[in-house]
């Protein structure tokens, strides 16, 4: 029928039909045996009565917001749609109304499927030569389409929910009339306000009513409320954030405004004065992700990242990183972060300071290659309460500087953007050499054999070990085996603490070798370093291998910065490892606390030998053991810079790679990091005032107003321990030795290291260690090459995990006029 055909009589007709049509889904709905014979057949084979009556509605998106610890300091939002649901109570009255008048003004008379609506909407179609000017789905039946749109568990639900066919119209009908006996109105339109898409980003009421005016639902007024209830029929097209789409909205406002005048909710006078009042778009959308975190101030967008990582890598949020990341974008939570306000604040604001040292004085400012990297995380529950670095967490790296490694030339370095995690690393980034830190992890092992701490090794300049290495390496000499030395040039005596305060290598290296260095990587394993180098791993998880690894003590191993301040941090919490976690606590759309969330923690260390090796990691920054026996710091301005009782060490790696400095105290563990991400094995100098003064500012500034926490004093086991004689066999022959060593209860073993001393050459010079030790222990008996005869001498620069430890292991003096490397 041409359009010029329509008169009186057709449309007549055609009203009587389309009024049947709906009078008969109405029936049917009362009837079900009566079967919709007619349109069904249209619709395909199915029948009315035949068709489901009950939705399986799943959530519809929800944002989440991610908080600080204090539960107040919103630091991201991560969503798909910008929606937040919110009850009905919390919406203005006159929005709820402007809704049913732009959509359903016979909302309140209809059971779900308006008959009237139908029939109207059939005849105005038909007028419009068969092109659809007007539908007749009720504000119910839009809600049951999206409903069903957001439940549709694969790709062609999704069609079949948003198809334009008679099928989808009966199906959308017979589930609308069963909802409405399910529902109250007011239920329905709470549903509805908050599903709707109100474009520019914004999806429900909560959502639109902050994108489009920054308030609350509850507080718009009528002008703002007719405008938004406009949106719904066009949400792009009417966007009154575009120039274009302003004047349409404003068209769709006053006819929003004009049916509430037909409805009587407000009367002609309101209605004019809404068109004219001045409405301030803000076309603000919200924003997401770790790119735009807030609070710029506190630099949280590689935190907020570590927290995403974090949550794709939990079972318990799906069964792979897909379900993981749609549960958070999509799941509406409320996320509780560990994040501490003042840490970060601090760990951002020193990570990108100008450097100083811990007098206040100006230092060279940092090259654009040399990144700061920070972690904080609290002992005994392992929460990450900051991460920054003086990058800024964002991926437009169009403006980024060349990469610094040789290896990747033309390529962006990570300067000044990226969102590279290189401070807490992944499966790419596996770390960077921490240097003499790792010493505690030697000391550790050590005091879990039975070695006191005054455990006492007279230590020489240069320590030729038992631990073959090729010739070629710099690091070997005479053999080939491994040959440390000192930076600084020390020998004689030393014992845990003394040997620990001046970052003595060829202490740390012997009591290894005493201890079975595989003994030390498990340590390292029991207390959160993770070998994610692969070359690293290979030499951790095999035995053999890992008890060749001689320069393992001296910090060879890739690790992170978070993953040594939860080291050290396991240790000042008593032994009590906790696996880091950048959750407090998570909430569900509804509010409820979501379980299975709370510190994952296991005694990895005994509590004593714990606190010896804190009592011993006092001394390098300038603290004092219970017992009073440190001697030495690499950076003894610590305890005076903080204020408090402080464990801690420095470790620099061969050509001074890398700075790394770690410090704890009972509440608190930062370690900080600077390297080049880029070319770790980078040739320039990376220097320690940076970086200590940074990690003793954040511990200062993040304990500010907190009570100060000492710490447990060892047991006098631990400390002095019950050393057992070990018997002179000075120029003794090799078997007259080994038999009177054995005969005491000890161990034997020959060293294959020859010394220059007054016995005769093959006869034993000494043994490693003398003069006492655990009883049992490991004893070595040292050859001598006879009166006059030289050592052999050093050669090479010790580069390979040469032994240069921290490379700052000189002792210190009043008068030293650069203590960070005295």
């Amino acid at each position: 029928m041409r359009k010029r055909e329509h008169g009186l009589l057709p449309n007549a007709a055609s009203l009587l039909l389309c009024g049947l049509l709906a009078g008969l889904v109405v029936a049917a709905a009362a009837f079900p045996a009566v079967a919709m014979s007619g349109l069904a057949a249209k619709a395909g084979a199915d029948t009315f009565d035949n068709l489901p009556t009950d939705i399986d509605v799943l959530p519809s998106p929800q944002i989440s917001y991610v908080y600080a610890s204090d539960r107040k300091t919103l630091l991201a939002m991560m969503y798909d749609e910008n929606r937040r649901d919110v009850p009905l109570s919390d919406v203005a009255d006159v929005m709820r109304k402007a809704i049913v008048a732009a959509e359903d003004n016979r909302f309140y008379q209809h059971r779900g499927v308006d008959v009237k609506g139908v029939a109207r909407a059939f005849v105005v179609n038909q007028n419009a030569g068969g092109q659809t000017e007007q539908g007749a789905s009720t504000l119910t039946m839009q809600y049951v389409r999206q409903a069903i749109s957001y439940s549709a568990k694969t790709p062609q639900e999704v069609v079949d929910a948003t198809d334009k066919t008679p099928t989808r119209k009966l199906r959308e009908m017979k589930y609308a009339i069963d909802l409405e006996k399910k529902l109250s109105k007011d239920e329905i339109l709470e549903r509805y306000l908050n599903i709707a898409s109100y474009g520019h980003g914004a999806y429900g009421i909560f959502a639109a009513s902050h994108v489009y005016f920054e308030k609350d639902p509850k507080d718009l007024t009528l002008a703002e409320a007719a405008l938004i209830a406009g949106l719904v029929k066009a949400p792009t097209t009417n966007d009154p954030a575009t120039s274009t789409g302003l004047p349409l909205a404003k068209d769709r406002q006053k006819y929003v405004l004009n049916q509430m005048v037909s409805l009587g909710y407000i009367n002609r006078q309101q209605a004019d004065e809404a068109v004219a009042a001045k409405l301030t778009i803000i076309g603000k959308r919200t924003p997401e992700g770790c790119e735009f975190v807030q609070r710029p101030e506190l630099g949280a967008g590689f935190y907020c990242d570590y927290l995403r990582r974090w949550w794709l890598a939990q079972p318990m949020f799906g069964e792979d990183q897909y379900q993981r990341a749609n549960r958070l974008r999509a799941g509406g939570y409320t996320v509780i972060s560990a994040l501490d306000v003042q840490t970060q604040a601090a760990a951002f604001k020193y990570a990108n300071q100008q450097p100083k040292d811990v007098a206040g004085n100006q230092q060279v400012k940092l090259g654009q290659s040399n990144a700061l990297m920070l972690a904080a995380v609290e002992p005994g529950t392992g929460r990450v309460t900051a991460i920054a670095t003086n990058r800024t967490f964002s991926n437009d790296q169009s403006k980024n500087g060349n990469n610094t490694n040789p290896g990747k030339k033309g390529q962006k370095g990570n300067w000044p953007n990226t969102t590279v995690p290189i401070i807490t690393g992944d499966a790419d980034i596996p770390g960077y050499q921490a240097g003499s830190t790792f010493k505690i992890f030697t000391a550790v092992a050590a005091l879990e054999a039975g070695f006191p701490l005054a455990t006492t090794i007279n230590t020489e300049k240069q320590f030729r070990s038992n631990y073959p290495l090729n010739a070629n390496n710099p690091a070997a000499c005479n053999g080939p085996y491994y040959c440390p030395k000192n930076a600084g040039g020390q020998s004689g005596p030393y014992n845990m603490w003394t040997a620990f305060g001046s970052s003595i290598n060829t202490y740390f290296v012997p009591l290894q070798q005493q201890v079975g260095a595989d003994k030390v990587v498990d340590v390292a394993k029991r207390l959160g370093i993770q070998f994610n180098a692969s070359e690293d791993a290979d030499r951790a998880n095999k035995p053999e291998r890992a008890k060749g690894w001689g320069s393992f003590t001296l910090g060879v191993s890739a690790t992170t910065p978070l993953q040594l301040a939860n080291a050290y941090g396991t240790l000042a919490a008593d032994g009590l490892y906790c696996e880091p976690t950048p959750i407090v606590e998570l909430l569900d759309n509804d509010g409820k606390k979501v379980e299975g969330l709370d510190p994952k923690c296991q005694q990895a260390v005994n509590p004593e030998v714990a606190r010896a090796a804190i009592d011993m990691a006092r001394c390098p920054v300038g603290d004092q053991s219970a017992t009073g026996k440190c001697a030495g710091s690499t950076a003894a301005y610590g305890r005076r810079f903080v204020g408090r009782p402080i464990a801690g060490k420095t470790g620099t790696t061969d050509s001074e790679k890398n700075a790394t400095f770690v410090v704890t105290t009972k509440q608190l563990a930062v370690s900080g990091f600077l390297t080049d991400p880029d070319w770790p094995d980078t040739n320039k100098e990376m220097k320690h005032p940076p970086v200590n003064y940074a990690a003793l500012a954040v511990l200062r500034d993040g304990l500010a107003g907190k009570p100060v926490v000492g710490f447990t004093a060892p047991t006098k086991d631990k400390a002095q321990g019950k050393l057992v004689d070990i018997p002179s066999v000075k120029c003794l022959s090799v078997d007259q030795a080994r038999s009177k060593v054995r005969n005491a209860g000890f161990s034997v073993s020959v060293s294959n290291q020859q010394v220059a001393s007054e016995c005769p050459a093959g006869t034993v010079a000494r043994t490693e260690p003398g003069g006492a030790t655990v009883k049992g222990g490991p004893v070595s008996l040292i050859i001598s090459k006879g009166p006059g005869a030289q050592a052999p001498p050093y050669t090479g620069n010790q580069g390979n995990g040469n032994g240069n430890g921290n490379g700052n292991g000189r002792r210190p003096s009043d008068d030293c006029p650069i203590p960070w490397v005295c």
